[in-house]
């Protein structure tokens, strides 16, 4: 908002502390940050410059940064995102209370069905139009072709996965513990209790992920792969929006299917792929190379789908997340693939 309405900092220097670049995780409680009161005083004022900004300035000009309000909707994306990231935090304080549960994105029993669905090989346009917003790791949209595939018609369950627990010893997911009956549990908000095994399982790894793929005999799709299989999903009929503070059960919400017949591709959980992050050829870093551009390469791995606490109008079929294969506090889970006979 500085330099769309030519303003000075609100508060001199205090804007470099928030450079996730310069700053790296680690060493960010050190900083001399606003907490408390002053914290929330300052993001009053930081919200009603950017209103007296928006006010002013045309969205039909020629300044890319406010074409279509890009400069606005980035903004209202990014505060969206950061509170699934502190939801990520709140839901392991001890006796912080669930917010909510809204039965309705769970309603009812799941929907019987097959296990994989197939999906045509095929010429396919990949990545984000320009008729709305979008980052710009999701362009240019552009063709691919794809080999015939079959990909799991729900993600993989917690009853799928504490069977693969059982039965190669491999490490359970963050925050389970095996109780003495042989099952498992779970903590969420402060409460721990037994496992939904119909429930997406989360808080896995894709190096947890992979490792289920093979002892199952199938793989990771890739993030082209998952993106031709979302096509056609509804966000209007998913759990996303922080509604049911949990997944709903696999199988749920048959009403926003992709059209390749697979289901719960929005919300729920972010899907780990097999994919590292890169940018789409003919990529070009907007508005700032450090959003996208400094994370390509092998590090990174690509996350599709959004997930229970993600916001509806963040989340879309394009929509490419990233993280580091170890990473498990996140709302990570996975679907498996396999090359069609």
């Amino acid at each position: 908002m500085q330099k769309i309405g030519g303003r000075e900092p609100l508060d001199g220097e205090l804007g470099r502390f928030y450079d996730a670049i310069e700053n790296p995780r680690a060493t960010r409680n050190e900083l001399p940050l606003l907490r408390g009161s002053e914290l929330r005083g300052y993001m009053g004022e930081v919200r009603e410059r950017a209103l007296e900004v928006l006010e002013r300035v045309e969205l039909d000009g020629s300044d890319p940064l406010l074409a279509g309000g890009f400069a606005y909707e980035m903004l209202i994306a990014h505060e969206r995102q950061h509170q699934e990231t502190m939801l990520q935090l709140l839901q392991m304080v001890a006796d912080y209370p669930c917010p909510g549960l809204d039965p309705a994105p769970g309603a009812g029993d799941p929907a019987p069905g097959p296990e994989m669905v197939d999906v045509d090989g095929g010429t396919y346009e990949i990545g984000a139009s320009r008729d709305r917003f979008a980052y710009d790791n999701e362009r240019p949209r552009h063709e691919v072709g794809i080999a015939p595939f079959e990909i799991d018609a729900t993600p993989v369950t917690n009853g799928d996965f504490a069977e693969h627990v059982s039965e190669t010893g491999a490490e359970p997911p963050l925050y389970w513990r095996a109780e003495g009956s042989g099952e498992f549990s779970d903590t969420r908000f402060g409460r721990r209790e037994p496992i939904d095994p119909r429930e997406p399982v989360v808080h896995v790894s894709a190096e947890q992920a992979r490792a289920f793929a093979r002892w199952a005999g199938k793989r990771l799709p890739s993030e082209l792969e998952w993106e031709v299989a979302a096509m056609g999903s509804d966000p209007d009929h998913a759990n996303l929006d922080q509604r049911r503070y949990r997944p709903a059960p696999a199988g749920s919400l048959p009403s926003g299917a992709a059209d390749s017949g697979a289901l719960q591709m929005l919300g729920d959980v972010w899907e780990w792929t097999s994919s590292s992050f890169r940018g789409y050829p003919g990529f070009r870093p907007f508005p700032y190379p450090e959003y996208s551009e400094a994370f390509f390469g092998d590090e990174y791995v690509v996350l599709r789908g959004g997930c229970w606490a993600s916001q509806r109008d963040v989340i879309r079929p394009t929509f490419r997340n990233w993280d580091f294969p170890v990473r498990r506090q996140i709302f990570s889970g996975f679907r498996c693939a396999r090359d069609r006979a």
